[in-house]
């Protein structure tokens, strides 16, 4: 079974307040979206809707990591246009979720899941209605409603790919959701647990309640990183992936960018996974003149494994020569790049040590990152 995640974000929730459509609006660091999104880096696609005027924030924020898709003028279009992306590509279930749900947890979608996959063509959770039902007119109780068998409808929502597809072209619009579409085509529905935890935010308060709600679960912690290399004869060092003119090198086994192994080692100390040595020893020949990423990307896949994300990243460089300042943005962005997070997150900066100790004489560069990685 191949799974697609299709998350719908292209609205403009006005209703939440705030100067940003409340899918971009930052719920403990990260965007109400990322989050949202993040809860499916299992699945094999994931498709993010978008209103048109947002997908240059999309790429800011996903890069290449997620397929973009422009929204319509209906939540019912927006989704259809998702699903007419997905056809021919193999793609056999879908998980329909709404980017306002930043919360879902990865068990409300194993249940949906389970129910897919042990056949039923549709599944979606829900909780049962508790409380009293009033109808009401003028400010006043205008009588009562019975609540049995009633329910209050979350996502993700999952669908056979083919089956959804196939009740959305067919649909007259105007849907409130994709199960009433997929009724609609007379497709069975199996109703699974929801959570209360699976919040959908509206309004402006529910950022409140989201974030106790992620105070309760969320798992910080924060790393630090140092390391120093030596000049050698050479015409240029490479720091923080860029290569800097220089009448001098850096002496190292790797490509001794002394920059970036202070991140490396700042997310494997956070992870306490000890340093670069632990998993790339000087002593193994492969890693002579290895490029840096390597261990960068090794690191930030690592802290994903285990359910982190790396959220902000600041290196300093510590020496009297080269000048940092004119490479900072590029090393910036190559930062950035290779941990797949936005520019924003990621400091590069520089200060010298006053013509003090080996820094001071010129005799090499030393390099300090401090890093916080979140879970979930």
């Amino acid at each position: 079974m191949s799974t697609a995640a299709i998350i719908t974000a292209a609205g403009r929730g006005t209703r939440a307040g705030g100067d940003l459509p409340k899918q971009w609006r930052l719920l403990g660091g990260r965007s109400v979206l990322a989050r949202a999104v993040a809860a499916f880096d299992f699945c094999d696609r994931i498709v993010v809707v978008l209103h048109p005027d947002d997908m240059g924030r999309g790429l800011q924020e996903f890069g290449g990591r997620v397929t973009l898709v422009a929204g319509g003028d209906s939540r019912a279009e927006s989704v259809r246009n998702a699903l007419e992306s997905l056809d021919g590509a193999g793609i056999s279930h879908v998980l329909i979720h709404d980017g306002a749900r930043p919360l879902v947890d990865r068990a409300l979608i194993d249940r949906v899941l389970a129910a897919l996959h042990a056949g039923a063509p549709a599944a979606a959770p829900a909780l049962p209605v508790t409380d009293a039902l009033w109808r009401g007119a003028d400010g006043l109780v205008a009588g009562t409603a019975d609540r049995t068998g009633l329910w209050r409808a979350q996502t993700p929502q999952g669908f056979a790919h083919d089956a959804i597809l196939a009740a959305h072209r067919d649909h007259p619009g105007g849907a409130a959701d994709d199960v009433e579409v997929a009724r609609a085509a007379g497709l069975p529905v199996t109703i699974v647990a929801g959570s209360e935890t699976n919040l959908k935010i509206t309004w402006a308060e529910d950022f409140s309640r989201a974030t106790k709600l992620l105070g309760d679960a969320m798992d910080v912690r924060c790393g630090n990183g140092f390391d120093v290399h030596a000049f050698c004869a050479g015409d240029h060092v490479t720091l923080c992936g860029v290569r800097v003119p220089h009448d001098r090198g850096l002496l190292g086994h790797s490509d001794a960018d002394v920059g970036m192994h202070a991140l490396t080692d700042a997310i494997y100390g956070a992870l306490a996974e000890g340093d670069i040595g632990r998993h790339f020893p000087p002593s193994d020949p492969q890693w002579k003149g290895a490029a840096s990423e390597i261990f960068l990307d090794h690191a930030v896949k690592l802290a994903a494994e285990r359910g982190y994300r790396v959220t902000a990243a600041d290196v300093t460089l510590i020496c009297e020569r080269p000048k940092i300042g004119p490479h900072a943005v590029a090393m910036q962005a190559e930062l950035s790049r290779i941990m797949g997070l936005e520019a924003g997150r990621v400091s590069v900066k520089a200060t010298t040590s006053e013509q003090l100790g080996f820094t001071g004489r010129g005799e090499g560069i030393a390099a300090l990152a401090t890093v916080t990685l979140v879970a979930p």
